[in-house]
């Protein structure tokens, strides 16, 4: 039986506190000195691991530490797959970015942000254009105007170095139901009553 994990856990030998607090398989606790504990794991073909350092006296359980760490490694990966990460997609404009790439740049970040991802809008301005912010300010206006219905602005148009961005969030609504219009009724044909004489 190994006398220390990889994770820092005390198990079997290295365990020199004595005596401990043991749980057993029912989960009935009881305070034995620690040699006696490592034999009773032994006897089981198992280890002594202690669960609990803090406490007083610490708390061991007699398990199989491989199959106990293989558990807890499945759990941590389980977790780990719950937590929702949101992805971020960027999206560069020029600040003379010509109209029809403006707009197919725009339908790229309403699919980004129906999909749950967020947007970063970025322009980046070279050389003379520095002179001339006010043009790319009047195109992230725009976009923020043109996603609005979409997202969430997380965070308006701001400079960064020679680059302005922006970020957007994906709206969190719920869609609403349309009330449903009941089907017009049937019109019933309407019988006139035969004049005298017809038949």
């Amino acid at each position: 039986m190994p006398n220390r994990s990889n994770d820092g856990v005390r198990i079997n030998e290295d365990i020199r506190i004595s005596p401990i607090r043991l749980v057993l398989e029912d989960g009935e606790q009881t305070v034995v000195e620690t040699p006696k504990a490592l034999q009773m794991a032994k006897d089981q073909g198992l280890d002594l691991v202690e669960v609990s350092p803090n406490a007083k006296p610490p708390v061991c359980r007699i398990l199989n530490y491989g199959k106990y760490r293989f558990e807890q490694m499945k759990r941590a990966k389980a977790a780990k797959a719950k937590q929702h990460t949101v992805k971020m997609k960027e999206i560069k404009l020029h600040p003379k970015t010509a109209v029809n790439d403006y707009n197919y740049r725009m339908e790229q970040a309403k699919d980004f942000l129906s999909h749950g991802m967020k947007v970063r809008l970025s322009m980046q301005f070279r050389g003379r254009e520095m002179a001339h912010m006010d043009y790319g300010r009047r195109l992230m206006d725009q976009a923020k105007t043109d996603l609005a219905e979409f997202s969430e602005l997380e965070m308006d148009a701001r400079m960064e170095g020679n680059t302005m961005l922006s970020i957007y969030a994906p709206k969190k609504q719920a869609v609403a139901k349309q009330p449903q219009t009941p089907p017009p009724a049937k019109k019933q044909p309407v019988t006139e009553p035969m004049a005298a004489g017809e038949a």
